[in-house]
């Protein structure tokens, strides 16, 4: 009977050992993608195209609300000339940041509020507030995202 109450006993301890390591993997890559989802925020309030689009996949799945897919490469396209021109962002406010990360680890939801303040190249400014989700995948060791959904939340009329 010791044996098998000092063989459960065993069992038990491993089982707590490969928790705790579970557990300090989980806090790494959850470092890691706060730090991405950061990254991605500071590149486009920066109006930095270079890293705001390298945080993409490749094939990323991307809607700005009006229903339509965007294409990716002429999104990178219009974004790096309008900055060119002088146009750009120059408010970008996140505001309730949640992060649900999915078993396993490698995939993740991010939702947040945007407060948004754009300038055209002609100096026209254009003001908003969004509803933002973003899907993250870790793609080759490094967070990226796979899907993207943006809505512009409606003024309230008086």
């Amino acid at each position: 009977m010791r044996k098998i109450i000092s063989c459960f006993g065993i069992v038990l301890l491993s089982f707590s050992a490969m928790a705790e390591h579970h557990a300090k993997n989980m806090a790494k890559h959850n470092a890691q993608l706060h730090a991405a989802i950061k990254s991605f925020d500071r590149a486009y309030t920066n109006n930095d195209v270079d890293t705001y689009f390298s945080l993409y996949a490749n094939d990323a799945i991307v809607y700005f609300g009006d229903n339509q897919r965007v294409d990716m490469v002429a999104y990178h396209k219009t974004w790096a000339a309008l900055i060119q021109a002088g146009g750009g962002v120059e408010l970008n406010e996140m505001s309730d940041l949640k992060v649900q990360v999915m078993p396993g680890g490698d995939t993740a939801i991010a939702t947040s509020f945007i407060k948004n303040r754009t300038r055209a190249a002609d100096g026209t400014k254009s003001t908003s507030k969004a509803y933002e989700t973003d899907v993250w995948h870790k793609i080759n060791g490094e967070w990226k995202i796979i899907g993207l959904h943006y809505n512009v939340i409606p003024a309230v009329e008086k």
